[in-house]
């Protein structure tokens, strides 16, 4: 189980959750103005590869690989027209490669054969493709327009924790939380902000809460 920040918040006092949400929101939107994903894609079909690619891997190293891989398949049928090891070659540097190419390939013959070739916007189709959790369709289905929850990531999960926005540690807890708090018009950017302040400013180890603009009446885990 990944390390817990729960406890960071009893360092001071702030307003309920439900007050903070709001200003969290703004203040964190007035930081990053350019947060959004960083991963780099032209459709769907490529938004849906490149986050199935980026479990246990960073986004440069997969934008890194998608970058030679989505000039060399272009259709559904491209992954499965080559044999599994060439396709496994070509997903060697994200990791994982042998799973990941299972994974596609199956994820590829449900989209040809249930979907005409399209990735499906439907939520619950997402999830019946090969290789797809929670996680990757909240991810598709944001970057899509239509977000059907709250992405909940390494940094979502630590800020969530130490802005007191949740006391669980299980991300399917921390989303429901989450989506009961957060305006679901904020749904889908509400991660990118905590995604990126948890980049730049509010670090596992020695967050820089002087450079944070929530460090002042918004952050009980602040160590000003």
């Amino acid at each position: 189980m990944p390390r817990s920040y729960v406890a960071e918040t009893r360092r001071k006092k702030v307003a309920p959750k439900k007050e903070r949400i709001g200003p969290v929101v703004d203040r964190l939107a007035a930081e990053h103005a350019d947060a959004k994903i960083a991963l780099a894609f032209t459709n769907p079909l490529e938004l849906l590869i490149s986050v199935m690619l980026s479990a246990q891997t960073t986004d440069v190293n997969v934008n890194r690989v998608t970058e030679k891989l989505f000039a060399k398949y272009r259709r559904p049928e491209d992954y499965l027209a080559v044999p599994v090891e060439e396709l496994e070659q070509d997903l060697f540097a994200t990791g994982f490669y042998r799973q990941k190419a299972k994974s596609l390939r199956g994820a590829m013959q449900r989209i040809i054969e249930l979907h005409d070739g399209e990735v499906p916007e439907e939520f619950d189709a997402l999830l019946k493709l090969p290789g797809v959790a929670r996680k990757t369709a909240n991810v598709v289905s944001a970057e899509r327009g239509n977000a059907q929850g709250i992405v909940v990531d390494t940094h979502v999960r630590r800020l969530s924790q130490r802005l007191a926005f949740t006391k669980q540690d299980d991300p399917v807890k921390i989303e429901r939380d989450l989506v009961r708090l957060v305006p679901r018009k904020d749904w889908a950017r509400f991660p990118h902000l905590l995604i990126w302040h948890g980049r730049r400013i509010c670090v596992a180890r020695n967050p820089r809460c002087e450079e944070c603009p929530l460090a002042v009446g918004l952050c009980p885990a602040s160590r000003i």
